[in-house]
Parts: structure tokens; C-alpha cells; sequence
């Protein structure tokens, strides 16, 4: 790079001795530089407002305006902070060059001067005025270019959020619409043929009542064949398994039910829907994450469900947030879990509460909260950004929050937080409007 600085610089003297400025206008004029001249601290800082100068020379003794006083005027305008200032002094003590330094000048030349020295100052502290303007300009060059790069590096990050929440919400949904309805067919067949089979079965018990009426002493071949089967046990543990096997199928037809509901893939884009309904078949579906297991007792769901209107929303997207945030409790239980026994679990139980209630005319809101250990409150501002999670590597990626945050935030024109829940636990916050279109034209 060639930093010779070629002769067209301006450079304003200042100093109140015609001797002095005859002699320095002649050195830098004969150098190819444009001199200015001005004979004291005040018609100084009036040039420099008409015509800004590449570097003052400035005298230190001077009547009215001095050069310290100059310096600092011109330091405290933004348009003349940036000119390098040399200092032009008989002082030569150390206090008065502090000050000049602390001021803002780049230089001092102790007179009587030397011809030389002066050029040679003047052209370095140019060459060094003119490397830091390229400079700054490199660094806004690049500060844009990483402005550029952090914006482009944002629109992909959201990009790849749409897809995998698309790809997650199209991959769950299709499966538990796919299981609801391969599963739904045989059941139906069960439960219609359900009802014949407990006809039938009194029917026979009846017909075996009507003969051991008639024929009060059996025969020794059948009344070996009953006390080998235990006939009153058979009467009477029959009936009860039927009406088990009848309990357990209004059990699937109410999970199969559940994942209809969850998966709403038979529905319009935006629908006003029931929103309990969608929390309830989210807990039926993660249901066995929440009973009891050797190792903890049942999680307990505290329910405080307010009367919500019907709420227009993509339903199966808000099932979606609803099945992260639950799951995110359960497994901040399950960690603060590791660090206690049955028995202090037993004592001190695993809750979730959710609750919903109306805000307004407008809003409502589902609150779920639960009484693990909590988030650090430093790292809650970063819950909901993409790929953050507080869980060991390989049990989250991060992205359930952040996606579920979209959900509510851009897809609904809703509002999504956290703050601290029950006992040390958190709990998440979902507001949403009951009316898309007048969300839209708010």
C-alpha cells in the first residue's frame, strides 16, 4: 500500500507571531500543501466552520483564547474532533504536554523548530489521520457485512424453524390421525358386538338358573363338571369381565377420540374450537408420562379451567404447543426427581396446574405451570430462542419452545412468556385472541 501523502492536504496555523507563520507557510507551501493562516485561538475556530482543515498547527501562548482552550472547543465539535492537532510550544515541561495529550493532540514541536521536523511531523500524523479514515471505513464496510451475514444467518434459522415445525406437525399429526384410524375401525367392531355378547352371556346364565330350578340334584357326571369349573365363580367373574372388556374399549374409543382432536387434520385451516378439549387430548395422549412409576408416584394435573368461548385458531398447531409445554414439565420433573427419594416425592408430590380464563372481549389465556426446579432467571430471556435448551445433550434440541413461540407469536398474533410458577417451578403463558379477523385488522 503506498501511504505517501500526495500535496494537496490543507493545513491551518495558528499563532499569533507574523514571524512564525511566515516561516512555516513558506515550508509547507513549497511541499505542495494548501496553508491557511490564523493569528489567534478565536479566528481559528472561525475558519474551521467555512473550510475544515487535514491538520492544524496550533500555538500554546496566545492572548484571549489560548491553545489548550482552542483544542478543547475544537475536540467538543463533532466536526473538528476528528483533525489531528500539533501542538506548537516554547514549554518544553512535562505537565504542559500531559495536557496537550489529555486534550486531544496528536503532537507537540518544541520552538525554536526545525524546518525538517516540522514536514516530517505533518506528513506522518497525515499519513496516520488517513490510515484511521480508511480504517473507519473498513470497519463500517465490515460491520455492515456482519450485519448482513447475522441477518441472512436469522432468515435461515427461521427458515429451518418453519420446516421442522411443518415437518413435526405434519410427521404427528398424519401418525396420530393414522393410529386413530386404523384403530378405530376394529374397536367399533368390538364395542357393536360387545353389546350382543353381555345379551347373550345372561341369556345363558339364565337358561343354566332355569335348570338347576328344575333338576335341583344333577347327575354325578355334571356335578363333577361344575365343581371342576367352579360354576358360581364362573356366574359371577363373567359378568364382571365383560363389563371390564366393555370399560377398556370406552377407553380406546376415548383415546382414539383424543388423537382426532389433537391431530385436527380433518378440519379448516382456522376454526373456532373448544381449547379444553385440545388440552385434554393432549393429556390423554402423554398420559403414561404422568401415571405412576416405581420410582415416583403419579404426576398430579390440577385443572382450573375457566368458560372460554369457542377461539379461532389453527388447532392443530395450538395442540402442538400445548403437547411441548406439558412435555417440558414432565421432564422438568423428572429431572428435579433425580435428586429425591419415593418418599420425599410421596410427601411433596409432582404437580402441573393449567388454568384458563378469559382476559377480555378479545383475549384469553391458558396458564401451565409446574413445581420443579425452575429456570435460572439469567437464562430465561433465551428459552424461546432456537436450539437452546437446559436439558443433557441428546434429551432436547431445543426447539419445541421456540417453535411453539412462533405458533402463538406470528401464526396467532398472540403473546407467549414465562415467569416463576408453583414453588420453584415456571410457568408458561399463552394469550390469544378469540377472533383471528379482528386480530388481522387490529
Amino acid at each position: 500500500m503506498n501511504l505517501d501523502i500526495q500535496p494537496n492536504g490543507t493545513i491551518l496555523i495558528v499563532d499569533d507571531n507574523s514571524a512564525n507563520l511566515g516561516v512555516l507557510s513558506d515550508a509547507l507551501s513549497q511541499e505542495g500543501f494548501e496553508v491557511r493562516v490564523a493569528k489567534s485561538g478565536k479566528m481559528a475556530l472561525e475558519r474551521v466552520k467555512y473550510a475544515l482543515p487535514d491538520l492544524i498547527l496550533l500555538d500554546v501562548m496566545m492572548p484571549e483564547i489560548d491553545g489548550f482552550e482552542t483544542c478543547r472547543r475544537l475536540q467538543a465539535n463533532p466536526e473538528t474532533k476528528q483533525i489531528p492537532i500539533i501542538f506548537m510550544t516554547a514549554l518544553s515541561d512535562t505537565a504542559n504536554k500531559v495536557e496537550g495529550f489529555k486534550l486531544g493532540a496528536v503532537d507537540y514541536i518544541t520552538k525554536p523548530f526545525q524546518q525538517e521536523e516540522v514536514l516530517a511531523r505533518v506528513k506522518l500524523h497525515l499519513k496516520l489521520h488517513v490510515l484511521a479514515e480508511k480504517l473507519e471505513e473498513k470497519n463500517t464496510l465490515l460491520e455492515q457485512k456482519v450485519r448482513e451475514v447475522s441477518q441472512a444467518y436469522d432468515d435461515l434459522q427461521q427458515m429451518q424453524l418453519k420446516l421442522i415445525q411443518s415437518e413435526k406437525m405434519s410427521g404427528l399429526g398424519q401418525m396420530a390421525a393414522g393410529i386413530a384410524h386404523e384403530i378405530n375401525n376394529p374397536i367399533n367392531f368390538i364395542s357393536g358386538n360387545l353389546g350382543y355378547a353381555q345379551e347373550y352371556a345372561h341369556n345363558l346364565l339364565k337358561i343354566i338358573h332355569l335348570y338347576q330350578e328344575d333338576y335341583v340334584n344333577p347327575t354325578p357326571r355334571i356335578q363333577a363338571a361344575m365343581d371342576e369349573i367352579e360354576l358360581e365363580f364362573v356366574e359371577e367373574d363373567f359378568i364382571k369381565v365383560l363389563n371390564s372388556i366393555n370399560l377398556g374399549t370406552q377407553r380406546i374409543q376415548e383415546i382414539v377420540k383424543s388423537m382426532r382432536i389433537f391431530s385436527r387434520l380433518d378440519e379448516a385451516e382456522v376454526k373456532a374450537v373448544n381449547i379444553h378439549e385440545g388440552i385434554d387430548s393432549t393429556l390423554t395422549i402423554l398420559h403414561h408420562r404422568l401415571k405412576a412409576k416405581p420410582e415416583h408416584p403419579e404426576i398430579e394435573i390440577i385443572k382450573k379451567y375457566g368458560q372460554l368461548p369457542p377461539v379461532e385458531c389453527h388447532a392443530g398447531q395450538l395442540n402442538q404447543v400445548f403437547m411441548n409445554i406439558i412435555s417440558n414439565a414432565i421432564d422438568a420433573l423428572d429431572e428435579s426427581n433425580q435428586q429425591r427419594s419415593f418418599a420425599e416425592i410421596k410427601q411433596h408430590p409432582n404437580r402441573i396446574q393449567i388454568s384458563t380464563k378469559v382476559i377480555d372481549d378479545n383475549w384469553v389465556a391458558i396458564h401451565i405451570s409446574d413445581n420443579g426446579r425452575g429456570v435460572v432467571e439469567t437464562l430465561q430471556p433465551k428459552i424461546f430462542d432456537p436450539f437452546f435448551t437446559t436439558k443433557p445433550i441428546g434429551k432436547g434440541t431445543g426447539l419445541g419452545l421456540s417453535i411453539s413461540y412462533q405458533i402463538i407469536v406470528e401464526k396467532h398474533g398472540g403473546r407467549l412468556y414465562c415467569q416463576p410458577g408453583l414453588g420453584k417451578g415456571i410457568e408458561f403463558v399463552i394469550e390469544i385472541p378469540i377472533r383471528q379477523q379482528a386480530c388481522k385488522a387490529a
